[in-house]
């Protein structure tokens, strides 16, 4: 591989610094050079010589005297700003460091780790760590990991895993080598000095060996970085899993927008994802098991999942894992009935998911013919059959032999993606192992509620892969990432600095609004009763009264809204309760007067907002508007910019989007006409700047064709940069 970190991830010569008989780190770090066959130089650094562990050791890495691939450094975190420079003069251009006592530690370790991170980049010396417990290539026997590890026995390793917990990483290599998975690599970050898991990913798209990357994740250090490199892999076909954790903490809350309260870390990270291709999981398990699915299988054709089982029960679980995972069950055509009914006993009924009966222990051929007539379907885009391999020699048997054969038979001959299951998650052990090389079968001992997991993963990743659309996903807010569509670059040549405009209060920003394309209601701001007579007379209907103020977010709660007004005494009226009302609540509010508009009939009202996030900038959100927007929390998120067919997909989303195709006698929404809308406005917000915090439109009137803004508000950053409000 010619990536820049070739060198630091396949090494051909290793040196251990800091090496000592008394430390663990050191004696675990030699054990697996041996454990995995390390065929490379090994050199061993111990100030006072000599030998450790049997191994001649020098004083000093100078006297190394050779070029080396990598040192792992094992010394005191404050000897490392002596300890680089000496790798410098040496020709050592990586390094990993195990030493903590960095940025996890406080204000101090902070300081020290930016000074690391500084002299490194000066010298040139790309660093993975500190605070990290290295990195196995498992392809080519390199370890440099400083906890004991395990030999894998599984053969068709695909799979790397990627963490920012050492401990963790380690642990998922236990479970994968538990259920037979093979690993391609093992890499731990730490603290990410230098070399992040946004590098990592990259080089591991150019590993020809690895097919998936299961990725722990703590927080996203470099988003622009992570960004390109997950769009990478997603661009190539390899999937990156992530368990990433962190759900509770809201990203951004400001003290007057709606939208703070809808957006979180965790589930701006689920618009992250869905941008950029990741699949995203809530547990270690499902992490590895996922990961290796996705690797077997690569990416698959539209349609449902099949199952067949040698239990009735285990159908109808299977059946309600499918339903709660989102998993499509499609129903058999005429002709695999008609076939699975020739094969099956007469009390045996051709289903999806199928129960094959116990007959098949009676005729070991019903298995593989019912798995050839399951596989055969044109509506299965996958095809699990469920059945234990034994893990041990009491468990063996000829008939179970029998059975494998001919799943193994018909996976062989399948053109569609199979896969043997075990009933619950079971260890792979060397007799597993022994049966699986004896009949051949594509086997995971994930057990039932990890598969279908597993398979509905694939499914989306799948569907998302082969939805790929150049204009909603080479188009990025973020800095370095994607690139800009004609309209997303007309977009940036329109930004407005604050100086040009700055719209705080309703109209300002609905006539902003209105300056983009998105329609807005017509209403008339006042300053008097008789003028909000006049222009209610010309409106010749039942108008709408607001308080319009930029100190006034919402205007219900001050008593600043008075609806379906008619007659010059009632306008009149509500125009003073309005203005008393609102310096009564708050008497420091700056007032611009009450707008006038026009009443409209009933329609949906739908919300939208966009707020800023730290890392990722403008994310939007859509709901159902009013007063439901917080009490329902029915809402829909992506980034910024979005596409006409993100915004449909957004709509589709919603629990209340039956309300959008007309309900008790309204009419129905345009869903294309309101998506066109949705994205005029998130590309508006992503006009005004960085110093935008947030924009929000409550309500968007939707009615048939006519899609009208009532009312909008924005909030700015006090700085000349955005910063997290406090």
């Amino acid at each position: 591989m010619s990536h820049p970190l070739a060198a630091l991830f396949s090494p051909r010569s290793i040196a251990l610094v800091g090496a000592t008989e008394r430390s663990v780190w050191t004696r675990a770090a030699f054990a697996n050079l041996r454990t995995l066959g390390y065929d490379g130089k090994i050199f061993l650094v111990n100030r006072k010589g000599g030998e450790v562990l049997g191994h001649p050791a020098v004083s000093s890495i100078r006297e190394i005297g050779e070029p080396v691939d990598v040192a792992l450094l094992m010394v005191p975190s404050e000897t490392l700003l002596d300890t680089l420079p000496e790798l410098s003069a040496a020709g050592i251009r990586n390094a990993i460091i195990l030493s903590a006592g960095f940025a996890e530690s406080g204000a101090a370790g902070r300081e020290l780790q930016e000074r690391l991170m500084n002299l490194a980049r000066e010298l040139g010396i790309s660093l993975l760590g500190p605070n990290c417990l290295g990195f196995v290539n498992y392809t080519n026997n390199a370890p440099v990991w400083t906890v004991s590890l395990r030999p894998q026995r599984a053969h068709a390793a695909k799979v790397a895993i990627v963490s920012q917990s050492g401990a963790l990483a380690a642990q998922m290599s236990y479970f994968a080598q538990w259920q037979g998975i093979g690993l391609t690599y093992m890499v731990s970050t730490g603290n990410e000095a230098g070399v992040g898991v946004a590098q990592v990913i990259d080089y591991l798209v150019d590993d020809p060996a690895t097919r998936s990357i299961a990725l722990f994740l703590e927080s996203v250090r470099d988003a622009p970085a992570f960004a390109r490199a997950c769009l990478r892999a997603s661009q190539a076909g390899k999937p990156v899993v992530v368990l990433k954790v962190g759900s509770s903490e809201v990203t951004v809350r400001s003290a007057q927008a709606h939208t703070g309260s809808l957006v979180g870390d965790d589930r701006v990270f689920d618009a992250v994802c869905r941008r950029f291709g990741l699949v995203r999981v809530t547990s270690l398990e499902d992490l590895i098991l996922t990961a290796e699915v996705l690797a077997r299988w690569g990416k698959l054709p539209e349609g449902g999942l099949g199952l067949i089982s040698l239990s009735g029960g285990l159908c109808e679980i299977a059946a309600d894992r499918a339903a709660d995972a989102g998993v499509s069950l499609p129903s058999l055509s005429s002709p695999a009935s008609a076939r699975l009914a020739a094969a099956l006993p007469n009390f045996g009924t051709p289903h999806n998911p199928l129960d094959v009966t116990g007959g098949a222990l009676l005729d070991p051929s019903l298995l593989e013919k019912s798995l050839d007539a399951m596989t055969a379907e044109p509506e299965f885009a996958a095809v699990l059959a469920v059945l234990d391999v034994a893990s041990a020699a009491a468990d063996d048997s000829k008939l179970l032999r029998q059975l494998l054969a001919g799943v193994a038979a018909a996976q062989a001959r399948a053109d569609r993606a199979t896969l043997l299951i075990s009933h619950t998650v079971r260890p792979f052990t060397e007799m597993s192992e022994e049966i699986i090389e004896a009949t051949g079968c594509n086997y995971l001992p994930c057990g039932l509620e990890h598969g279908i997991r597993a398979v509905a993963r694939a499914l989306e990743w799948s569907k998302r892969s082969r939805e790929v659309r150049p204009s909603a996903n080479d188009r990025c807010a973020l800095p370095g990432v994607g690139s800009s569509s004609p309209r997303s670059g007309q977009m940036s040549a329109g930004v407005l600095s604050v100086a040009d405009s700055r719209p705080e209060s309703e109209r300002q920003v609905l006539q902003y609004l209105q300056s983009r394309g998105v329609p807005v209601v017509p209403a008339k701001v006042v300053n008097s009763a008789e003028e909000a007579i006049r222009h209610a007379r010309t409106l010749g209907s039942s108008v709408a009264l607001k308080i319009v103020s930029p100190d006034i977010p919402h205007k219900t709660e001050v008593g600043g809204v008075k609806l379906d007004v008619t007659g010059d005494a009632n306008v009149a009226a509500a125009y003073e309760r309005i203005i008393a009302s609102a310096r009564r609540a708050m008497p420091d509010a700056r007032i611009e007067g009450v707008s006038v508009g026009p009443m409209r009939d009933a329609g949906v009202e739908l919300f939208v907002g966009t707020m800023r996030d730290p890392q990722w900038g403008l994310v939007i959100t859509i709901g159902l508007g009013g007063i439901w927007v917080e009490a329902l929390r029915d809402a829909s998120l992506r980034l910024l910019p979005i596409s006409q067919a993100d915004a449909l997909a957004m709509l589709d989303e919603l629990r209340g989007k039956a309300l959008l195709d007309g309900f008790r006698g309204t009419p129905a929404v345009d869903r294309l006409a309101a998506a066109n809308v949705i994205v005029a406005i998130g590309d508006a917000a992503l006009a005004l700047g960085p110093q935008l915090v947030s924009l929000e439109i409550n309500p968007l009137r939707a009615s048939g064709e006519r899609i009208e803004a009532l009312d909008g508000w924005a909030e700015w950053s006090s700085s000349g940069g955005w910063s997290r409000p406090s």
